[in-house]
């Protein structure tokens, strides 16, 4: 995944366009396609028959109706989850017909409203629905478009004899897509599985770096966190299985204590400089506020989202993970008008 000079950032559905309808249902993808994305990121966790489906967690109370139902009420329980204690109702505990039940829901609804205005008109969809769903609006637009899956917990899920790994690898073989240029990111917050999966498939691997340390690490005692795989060192050992590395904004750009944006780090050019891509998340337009402060800003330009895209495309990012793909796209066209109006 050798990075252009001159190409475009990538704008990547955060869940489908998650800030118009329930995230990771199939219309919040096909929302997505329509609105200009070019991948669209389903996160994945299993049932307990195995299978892939798309959610933001194995905890499913906060993103479908799964608590309305009381033939599943004896499904609440508490897991450790990470080392983080859960109650709730989890995927591992439905085979697929069952979690085909119950309806997504809007997991922020204070916030979109909107949203929650189409709780109940959706299902879970799985990893084969997603694929079908993006290839077929390939086939229909004349473009292609990519998808960006996230294995979620893999340490859990290993534990418990779910693994993700060879799921993935199976289901993207089925579709052709275990192939180099294939329209595929796998992406993962855990390091073991991102080299598992490098050996499985031939697309890239993005390493994903938030807060704190990866569970896969932390759990063995190995004692790095994201701060050390973001180092130059770091970044060089990732280069041995992954092609890019997807960083949270703070970590390019970070943020004062009064919400602007404080010069920028080194992260994109030290990645650049090993050979990653950069892609960084997540952006909102519903954000209180959307913080963004780029040298010679006016204050009416402070909270505008726009001018948040257009402040990590100038910083050289090659992709950014959206809400609201139409916004990122948007920017991303006033970006590149401006970089080739100064070239004139």
């Amino acid at each position: 995944m050798a990075r252009a000079e001159f190409s475009q950032p990538l704008v990547i559905a955060h869940r489908g366009a998650s800030g118009y309808r329930p995230e990771h249902t199939l219309e919040a993808y096909r929302l997505a396609i329509a609105l200009g994305a070019d991948y669209v990121e389903p996160d994945l966790v299993s049932t307990g028959d195995g299978v892939l489906v798309a959610r933001h967690e194995n905890e499913i109370s906060t993103t479908t109706d799964v608590a309305r139902h009381p033939e599943f009420a004896d499904r609440y329980t508490t897991k450790v989850i990470d080392g983080i204690p859960f109650s709730g109702w989890f995927t591992e505990d439905f085979t697929l017909a069952e979690l085909k039940s119950v309806r997504a829901t809007e997991r922020m609804p204070w916030l979109r409203p909107g949203n929650a205005a189409h709780n109940g008109r959706y299902d879970v969809p799985t990893l084969d629905e997603v694929i079908t769903l993006v290839q077929r609006e390939s086939r229909r637009l004349g473009r292609d478009i990519g998808i960006y899956p996230e294995t979620k917990h893999p340490t859990y899920f290993d534990s418990i004899g779910l693994s993700l790994e060879e799921p993935l690898a199976r289901t993207l073989a089925r579709y052709g897509l275990d192939r180099p240029g294939a329209p595929v990111l796998v992406q993962s917050f855990e390091t073991a599985n991102l080299r598992e999966l490098a050996s499985l498939l031939p697309v890239p691997m993005i390493q994903l770096l938030g807060v704190g340390a990866p569970y896969d690490l932390a759990v063995t005692g190995d004692p790095r966190s994201y701060d050390d795989l973001a180092t130059p060192a770091g970044l060089t050992e990732i280069v041995g299985y992954a092609s890019g590395v997807g960083a949270v904004k703070d970590r390019i750009a970070p943020m004062g204590s009064a919400g602007q944006r404080l010069e920028p780090t080194s992260l994109v050019d030290d990645a650049h400089e090993a050979g990653l891509t950069v892609h960084t998340y997540t952006f909102r337009d519903d954000a209180f506020p959307v913080p963004v402060e780029p040298p010679g800003a006016t204050a009416e330009e402070h909270g505008d989202a726009g001018a948040e895209y257009e402040l990590f495309y100038g910083l050289g990012v090659d992709g950014v993970f959206s809400d609201h793909p139409d916004t990122a796209v948007a920017a991303r066209t006033r970006s590149l008008s401006r970089v080739l109006a100064g070239r004139c």
